[in-house]
This record gives structure tokens, C-alpha cells and sequence, in this order.
């Protein structure tokens, strides 16, 4: 059941930013943006942790995971480290996730040899 449940939440995350993207015509780094802040608005009202017990990695594969895992580096980096903690805390947390994404970008690049 925990598959079913994943694949519903995360679907329904999914479906969202795209009757967002076809109702409002805005450009799809405009949704990245929009689902990247609910995430972290969700997590900073603390219902998106129990989201993720509930449906797994169907909310912490899609984007508004990103904006959940801002939010939680930043509040437990600020509890230990002060104001100071805020920056670290964002960068600790995600920065294994950019680094990979900037990784595969570039290998799907060299092996892929984009035109444009």
C-alpha cells in the first residue's frame, strides 16, 4: 500500500504544477518556483514531514521536496548555530542534490551532444 500511496501523492503534486502551468500560462520555471515555496511553507507549518511518513518518495521525489529540505536545514542549523546557522543550514542540507544535479547534467551533455 505504501507504493500506491506514494505514487497518488506524488502524482497529485505532479498534476497540480500542470493545471498550474495549462490555467495560468506561466512558464515552467515560474511553477518550479511556486512548488519549491509551497514546500517550504508546508514544512515551516510542519505538515510536510508527515507527509513524507505518509506517501514515502512520493513527496520527497518531487520539487516541492527541495523547498521542505531548505526550510528543515535551515530551522535545525538555526537552533544550533544562531542567524549564522540560517545560511549554513540550507547549503549543508542541499548541496548534495545540486552537486549531483550539476553532475548529470554535464554527463548527459557530453554524451547526449546538445545542439543548442
Amino acid at each position: 500500500m505504501t507504493f500506491v500511496w506514494a505514487f497518488v501523492v506524488g502524482g497529485i503534486i505532479c498534476a497540480i504544477g500542470q493545471v498550474i502551468m495549462d490555467v495560468s500560462k506561466l512558464s515552467p520555471g515560474h511553477v518550479m518556483v511556486i512548488l519549491v515555496v509551497a514546500g517550504a511553507i508546508l514544512d515551516g507549518l510542519g505538515l510536510y514531514d508527515p507527509l513524507i511518513r505518509f506517501a514515502g518518495a512520493g513527496a520527497t521525489v518531487p520539487i516541492t521536496s527541495f523547498g521542505n529540505s531548505l526550510v528543515h536545514g535551515a530551522l535545525a542549523e538555526a537552533e544550533r548555530h544562531g542567524l549564522i546557522g540560517i545560511i549554513t543550514g540550507i547549503f549543508e542540507v542541499t548541496s548534495a542534490g545540486v552537486s549531483a544535479a550539476i553532475v548529470f547534467a554535464f554527463l548527459a551533455s557530453v554524451f547526449a551532444r546538445p545542439k543548442g
